[in-house]
């Protein structure tokens, strides 16, 4: 890196935003600390360093967005912002047929175009030191899971965005990249049972006969994932070296999950996939019950 060390982690309060910092600090970057509220911001500086400046950002909020890039601007100068990683996200989920539209809308706003919004606020200070920007993705950006399908739309449209932002950028010396976790023990998936009991709770009785023993199932499935995943901190090794390598990975795949699905994407035709998709999930069902 060609700046003084300093990043911008979004979405830092838990999971892996808040391992990324807890790292970054100690290996002495300066970090600013994206969180929606103070006494978040409040816990990570006192389990770290002076180093750690919370900012409060919340990705869905222009003016926020806008304080948050000035702030950078005059914290950093004329060195710039050696790197953005773009954390903040959420998992929305339930049957797609009786989501309704303003639930996925809030997907889209939170993991895409708050991602969007930060990555152009903070582009001028980016490109004054030549830094590096990673989108925390999913491989749910490559291979689609039933009753998440909200999340997944919107890891697809973050691969597109890094792909974009490569290429466009390219010349530049700005790198960007995406990482692209399976199962990580993070409080995310807490929330995604969360929105799946939501979900369950508002639809219409004919939804649930169609698709409540899957719902129930799929519950089962996501603190399943939480028992099994990958802890954050494997997530930040991909962080690093996407920051710290003279010539970093445009996709770090991260987890056996990931790799696995990610292999079967490219050799097994969408029909095949499919099948063994549901034929896993039907003995995960089995199992599970």
């Amino acid at each position: 890196m060609t700046s003084q060390r300093s990043v911008l982690v979004t979405g830092a309060s838990t999971g892996i935003g808040a391992a990324c910092v807890s790292r970054l600090d100690q290996l002495g970057y300066r970090v600013f600390a994206g969180v929606r509220k103070p006494e978040d911001g409040d816990r990570l500086r006192s389990a770290g360093s002076d180093r750690i400046v919370p900012i409060r950002l919340d990705v869905t909020r222009s003016d926020e967005i806008a304080a948050a890039a000035r702030t950078l601007d005059e914290a950093v100068g004329p060195a710039g912002l050696g790197g953005l990683v773009n954390n903040a996200g959420i998992a929305i989920g339930g049957p797609i047929e009786y989501l309704g539209v303003e639930a996925v809308r809030l997907q889209f706003e939170v993991n895409v175009f708050g991602l969007l919004a930060v990555t152009q606020a903070l582009l001028p200070a980016i490109r004054r030191a030549r830094g590096r920007i990673i989108n925390i993705g999913s491989i749910a950006g490559r291979s689609v899971s039933p009753f998440v399908v909200p999340y997944c739309m919107s890891k697809y449209a973050v691969e597109a965005l890094t792909d974009g932002l490569r290429l466009e950028l390219a010349g530049t010396r700005i790198e960007v990249a995406v990482v692209e976790p399976g199962a990580v023990k993070t409080p995310i998936w807490d929330k995604g049972l969360d929105s799946l009991g939501d979900a369950t709770r508002t639809l219409p009785p004919i939804a649930h006969e169609r698709y409540g023993a899957k719902l129930k199932f799929f519950g089962k499935l996501l603190r399943y994932n939480d028992e099994r995943g990958v802890p954050p901190e494997q997530v930040v090794d991909a962080v690093l070296h996407a920051l710290e390598a003279d010539r970093p990975r445009t996709r770090y795949l991260v987890g056996r999950d990931a790799r696995i699905r990610a292999f079967l994407g490219r050799i097994l035709p969408d029909r095949a996939g499919d099948a063994l998709l549901l034929s896993v999930l039907a003995r995960l069902e089995r199992r599970l019950a």
